[in-house]
């Protein structure tokens, strides 16, 4: 190493000390009700200061908010109610493997279907947004065929299965949008 180098570096250094030395009078508090995102209290400053991820972060509480949307609970999950409740209905007849409401994916266990006994299907789907739109969902289809030696290997899917099942899980999103605005929630 070089002298010259090695000195600049100590300045660096003692530089450093000095400045972060320099902030030890700063006094900072916590805005008052500090703790509930949701508390109205917190509104005027949450206006006057942002928040750091805007307004549409994800929800890690279940139960009613106060203050929330015209005054309605909410369910706490960070993806579309609609597509999520959609998506359980329409593979309520797979068994489900992992389900994360807070992330919005949902995994299926292998399904046999009785009519084709030497093959096996898997499902990822992925919730993407808070909003009920067309690619706010992804369907991952997965098959397998069972081998003569009862082993089983990875098979190709018809690319319109995932379409097809996505445009269901849609339909039905809509279908419970529809239902619930009609009954007044």
């Amino acid at each position: 190493m070089r002298r010259g180098t090695q000195g600049s570096r100590y300045l660096i250094a003692a530089a450093a000390t000095l400045l972060l030395a320099a902030c030890q009078g700063i006094e900072t508090k916590p805005p008052p009700h500090a703790g509930d995102p949701y508390d109205p209290r917190d509104r005027e400053i949450r206006d006057r200061y942002g928040t750091l991820f805007g307004e549409d972060t994800f929800v890690f509480r279940t139960g009613r908010v106060v203050g929330g949307e015209e005054g309605k609970a909410t369910t706490g999950i960070g993806v579309n109610a609609y597509l999520w409740r959609a998506t359980l209905e329409t593979l309520d007849f797979i068994p489900l493997a992992s389900a994360d409401p807070f992330g919005g994916l949902i995994i299926t266990d292998w399904y046999q279907p009785v009519e084709a006994p030497n093959e096996r299907f898997k499902l990822t789907v992925l919730i993407r947004d808070t909003v009920l739109r067309a690619d706010a969902i992804k369907v991952s289809v997965f098959r397998q065929v069972k081998q003569p030696d009862g082993s089983w290997i990875d098979a190709p899917v018809e690319p319109t299965v995932a379409r097809e099942l996505e445009d269901k899980i849609l339909t039905r999103a809509r279908e419970i949008r529809i239902a619930t605005i009609r009954a007044g929630g």
